[in-house]
């Protein structure tokens, strides 16, 4: 699979180089310094568009794949048939064909929207919808030792190089026993970077059952309810989660470890996959 290094299309470019005045140690200095570009990002289905996301130009397929999985449009890559970026004036168009039975569900479903879409809970129609239950994934069978936690961690830490360059993006990572770090998607918003993720995973024939998902941010419900939906048993992140996400991955069966930083960590929930030597 496509693992380490982002695909950029669509004819803007990830990052620039812009001038900058730096002030450090005393000392004024005339630089330059690269950071994210961040732009709007539309997905369409059936020549309408469903949302607008602002995130980073890079991995655009594998963020189209992954958005349609997470927010409920498809249940496999299956059912995507097609995706072509197309760039619009100062954004990018991601144009998704969907089975016909697929886009026959989603018209039906646009036509229930109340109101405009977001970041994070985008498409959804009330609040039992931005409460839905997850997948359970407490069927799924995995056991981590501690070295592997800090492993899957700083291996995501060195494998982000929009991160490395711009110092300004948040990752996402899929950590495989006895294969590392597999595949690493970025992006200015934490969900988009999951979504990169889950889509590349789908992308390349994998499910989420076969590893973990690590991320750099901290563990909002929303993390969850995507890492469950890829069926992810575990969800590693370096910052802490909310009580919600707490109380969502127990109900998925998921083990949720957070603040994992170099060999420490907190495990909140479903602790038995994890054996400490």
């Amino acid at each position: 699979m496509s693992t380490l290094n982002y695909e950029h299309k669509g004819g803007i470019a990830p990052t620039v180089s812009l001038a900058e005045t730096s002030y450090r140690d005393g000392l004024v200095k005339e630089t330059s310094r690269f950071v994210p570009e961040e732009v709007p990002i539309a997905f369409s289905y059936g020549g309408s568009t469903q949302a607008v996301m602002m995130g980073t130009p890079a991995d655009l397929e594998d963020f189209a794949a992954g958005f349609t999985l997470t927010e409920g449009i498809i249940a496999s890559i299956a059912e995507i048939e097609g995706i072509e970026v197309l760039q619009e004036g100062d954004g990018l168009d991601v144009q998704v064909t969907l089975a016909e039975d697929k886009e026959d569900a989603l018209r039906a479903r646009r036509r229930h929207m109340a109101g405009p879409v977001g970041c994070g809970l985008c498409g959804i129609e009330s609040i039992e919808q931005a409460m839905r239950p997850v997948p359970d994934v407490s069927g799924v069978d995995m056991l981590l030792s501690a070295a592997d936690i800090a492993r899957a961690s700083n291996a995501l830490n060195s494998a982000q190089p929009l991160h490395a360059q711009t110092r300004a993006v948040h990752g996402a990572g899929f950590y495989v026993l006895g294969e590392g770090l597999v595949a690493v998607r970025e992006d200015v918003g934490r969900h988009n970077a999951l979504d990169k993720l889950a889509g590349a995973v789908m992308r390349a024939g994998r499910t989420g059952a076969e590893g973990v998902v690590v991320v750099t941010s901290r563990i909002s419900v929303e993390m969850v309810q995507k890492a469950a939906i890829l069926g992810a048993p575990v969800l590693i992140a370096i910052s802490a989660p909310t009580a919600l996400a707490i109380r969502t991955a127990d109900a998925a069966g998921m083990t949720l470890v957070a603040l994992s930083r170099g060999e420490d960590f907190e495990i909140f929930t479903h602790p038995h996959r994890i054996r400490f030597e």
